[in-house]
């Protein structure tokens, strides 16, 4: 934390975001200015204006998302690989200059408790806008208190109330889902226990909604031995976690170079900040857009594991697309 203490702020703090692969650059910064409140930074109201007209491309087609998928089965079958996270992209191309600051505002009214995020990365030929609200909490640091919020398993919401309660109550007794799960916060425990001086895991996960998505969550909490352990300390130790990537790691990460036709980036990563006093919160890059001039490009994955189907996950993602098209105002089919 040397940079943000010898920053000359008042109040100190580096921000930025962690990529998906470790060998790649990081965006971290010391912001110019930093204001903390309580509750939410700015208003939830959607702020309205024309729809954009998009020419949508998807990245891989569906049917080769599809094959992926059977790919990543028949790797599971094979190998010691236990899930692998399998993501696609969304290339948009609007009529107009994309509004990101409308975006991030609707964004955030359309999930207040969501981690909402806008972090300058680089990008060709010039600089691009990563944004996005995240619902999972990689993990937060206050004083000693330490938590981490993993969710995995999800199912889509439905507009019907009767339905939309149907699917959250299988979604919470699917054996696939919870069995995904398991292996995130064994993940994430395991990652922090050599940092904390006691370790709370709860037996079972809850249910956790956003505007779009119903998923399986469980808040892991603890208290660090070392209080000069920092929240980027902790994040980095972390990442990835099995949400985003698969375990074991190596094994997941080389299925998704061979499978995945793009470069992840940002996505899958993580976003957050660190103060000088070690404190700090760090999100997973989830739920998230790169924007750079009239382009967007929406990413989002599904954990493949024993029992997955190929259509089933395809339309997971779909579902997970449909954060940043609402905040577009598009409420289109996605392919």
């Amino acid at each position: 934390m040397d940079a943000a203490a010898g920053s000359g702020h008042d109040d100190p703090m580096i921000a930025g975001a962690l990529p998906f692969r470790p060998d790649a650059p990081a965006r971290l910064f010391v912001p110019a200015a930093a204001q903390r409140a309580e509750g939410a930074g700015f208003a939830h109201e959607r702020v309205s204006g024309p729809v954009p007209s998009v020419a949508v491309r998807p990245v891989p087609p569906p049917e080769e998302y599809e094959r992926a998928v059977e790919k990543a089965l028949a790797r599971l079958a094979e190998t010691d690989l236990d899930k692998v996270v399998l993501a696609r992209a969304l290339h948009l191309t609007a009529n107009g200059r994309v509004d990101a600051a409308r975006l991030l505002r609707n964004l955030a009214a359309g999930d207040p408790h969501g981690h909402v995020y806008a972090v300058t990365v680089p990008g060709h030929p010039c600089c691009r806008t990563l944004l996005g609200a995240s619902p999972e909490l990689l993990v937060s640091r206050y004083g000693r208190d330490v938590a981490s919020h993993p969710l995995a398993g999800s199912a889509a919401r439905s507009l019907d109330p009767v339905e939309d309660e149907l699917r959250a109550e299988a979604l919470l007794e699917s054996a696939k889902d919870l069995h995904e799960h398991a292996f995130v916060v064994e993940a994430v425990a395991e990652g922090l226990r050599p940092y904390c001086a006691t370790l709370d895991v709860p037996d079972g996960p809850e249910l956790v909604r956003t505007a779009t998505m119903w998923h399986l969550g469980t808040r892991v909490t603890g208290r660090l031995a070392d209080p000069d352990v920092t929240a980027l300390d902790l994040a980095a130790a972390l990442h990835p976690t099995p949400a985003v990537c698969g375990t074991p790691t190596g094994t997941a990460r080389d299925v998704i170079a061979e499978l995945e036709p793009f470069d992840r980036g940002f996505y899958g990563g993580a976003v957050g900040w660190c103060d000088a006093s070690g404190d700090g919160e760090w999100a997973v890059t989830i739920r998230c857009a790169e924007v750079q001039g009239h382009a967007l490009r929406l990413f989002a994955g599904a954990g493949i594991v024993p029992g997955s189907v190929p259509a089933a996950e395809l339309a997971e993602t779909s579902a997970k697309f449909r954060t940043l098209l609402r905040a577009m105002g598009l409420e289109t089919e996605t392919p």
